[in-house]
């Protein structure tokens, strides 16, 4: 997981969607993110890696179900064993190791991105997968509402292009969600309440990272 940021971001947890009102009664709907015991692991620098970045890890594990070289790189750091470790790019100066990096780093009215692994959907058709129009329902259409058609000519050029749209398989991809509002923080329980939907199942990663297109959005 690498997030290609100028500020520091964060590895949550999606924790399920809710919804919140804000002064003026209106309802907002709202997905909570989850931080829990990110520290910053290791550093990146361009003299020895080629780019600027933090490594942070987030979610304690138990030492005895990590490697030995994982062992060994937290015991480095002087850190407890971390469950999920991400890369987030950074200018200038790095946060130290063994620092602990808190929800307070967002605020209230930020825009943020927010990249996630979407739900697996398995084998769905066109229509689903690519939003197609269905056939006609009636008319001659029969056992062909939701097929997709032709795929291609004739003799000329005699096969199916590559990445036809086609029927196959839908989710489990790597997916960055732009330009989301941060609702509100939680400091005490280290939530986070975004405005909208992020990828993801309950309880899949996420990493929230300030909005590259963020001056784009406010105009």
């Amino acid at each position: 997981m690498t997030q290609s940021s100028n500020s520091m971001g964060l590895i949550a947890k999606k924790v399920g969607m809710t919804r919140v009102f804000n002064d003026k009664g209106e309802n907002i709907p709202v997905t909570v993110l989850h931080v829990e015991g990110a520290q910053v692991v290791a550093h990146r620098t361009v003299e020895k890696n080629g780019y600027s970045a933090v490594q942070l890890g987030a979610f304690a594990q138990k030492p005895q179900r990590l490697t030995k070289a994982l062992a060994g790189h937290f015991r480095k750091a002087n850190v407890e064993a971390k469950k999920i470790l991400g890369e987030f790019r950074m200018d200038g100066e790095l946060p130290a190791v063994g620092s602990t990096i808190g929800v307070d780093i967002f605020s209230a009215g930020q825009i943020v991105d927010v990249s996630g692994v979407t739900k697996g959907r398995g084998f769905a058709g066109v229509i689903k997968r690519w939003n197609f129009s269905s056939g006609r329902a009636s008319h001659g259409n029969s056992l062909s509402h939701r097929i997709h058609g032709s795929t291609g000519s004739r003799q000329d050029p005699g096969k199916v292009f590559k990445n036809k749209k086609m029927a196959g398989h839908l989710g489990v991809e790597n997916v960055t969600i732009q330009n989301l509002e941060v609702v509100s923080v939680d400091t005490d329980n280290g939530l986070i309440l975004i405005k909208g939907s992020v990828p993801g199942n309950k309880g899949s990663v996420v990493s929230i990272t300030s909005a590259v297109k963020a001056k784009q959005a406010a105009k």
